[in-house]
């Protein structure tokens, strides 16, 4: 079967996934051999991006014909998808993005605070001036994302700004593995701190002064910074929560 291009499948350059979900992402996907593999990179960008939000109800025939393949490749792609914990099935519903509940998010972000926390230990006793020249270059980036008021440049350079902390030393199992929890509970947008102004600026301070911390190798103060910073993005992110779903009752 010919693969229409996704945006062609519903005439208004939107993706139609049975919900009002926002600009989609998998324009910037490039097919690859494997149609279930299309359709799995597709919905992972998707939902990494925000573009599906927890929540969102995936119906497999509308997948199928806005990215011009069978219902097949999509239940593959689906069930790869819930292996990693990014989609889940309900009976009686079907598939739908993963969300977490207030207990999950909470363990979520103690699971965060652990590995990040001991990755800023590690980084403050072994970053290279290489290293360090990065992050700086790295925070540049997000700081004038934030003068430009841009969330989603906020975004991925606070993960890029945190990936590399990780890497610091050239440590692999650490950055595996908070890469691995990153992309298994991704956080839309709407719900980080970089969707309020006034969080992201205080946001993006706090990294300069972990910064600060790696670069003159403090590493009890690197790693209870870290720590401290995990904490309120937790609780920026449970306060929006409960926002929305205080909202969506009235």
């Amino acid at each position: 079967m010919a693969r229409r291009s996704a945006s062609a499948a519903t005439g208004t350059g939107q993706p139609d996934t049975g919900t009002t979900a926002s600009a989609p992402t998998y324009a910037k996907v490039k097919p690859p051999g494997s149609r279930a593999s299309y359709v799995q990179d597709v919905l992972r960008s998707e939902i990494l991006s925000g573009a599906m939000p927890p929540g969102t109800p995936i119906l497999q025939d509308k997948v199928a014909e806005r990215l011009g393949v069978s219902i097949t490749p999509v239940r593959e792609a689906l069930r790869n998808l819930e292996s990693v914990g990014l989609v889940v099935y309900e009976p009686n519903f079907g598939a739908k993005v993963a969300e977490l509940a207030a207990g999950e998010m909470e363990e979520l972000y103690l699971l965060r605070a652990a590995v990040e926390g001991l990755a800023a230990r590690l980084a403050a006793t072994s970053i290279s001036p290489a290293e360090v020249q990065r992050l700086h270059e790295i925070h540049g980036e997000l700081r004038t994302a934030l003068d430009a008021g841009d969330p989603s440049r906020m975004a991925a350079a606070s993960r890029q700004f945190h990936a590399q902390i990780a890497r610091a030393g050239g440590r692999s199992i650490i950055a595996r593995h908070l890469q691995w929890i990153w992309e298994s509970h991704p956080i839309p947008i709407e719900q980080s701190v970089w969707s309020n102004p006034k969080v992201a600026a205080q946001a993006v301070d706090s990294n300069a002064r972990l910064l600060a911390l790696l670069e003159v190798g403090d590493a009890e103060g690197a790693e209870n910074h870290m720590v401290q910073q995990v904490r309120l993005a937790a609780s920026a992110r449970l306060a929006t929560m409960h926002s929305r779903e205080e909202k969506s009752g009235a």
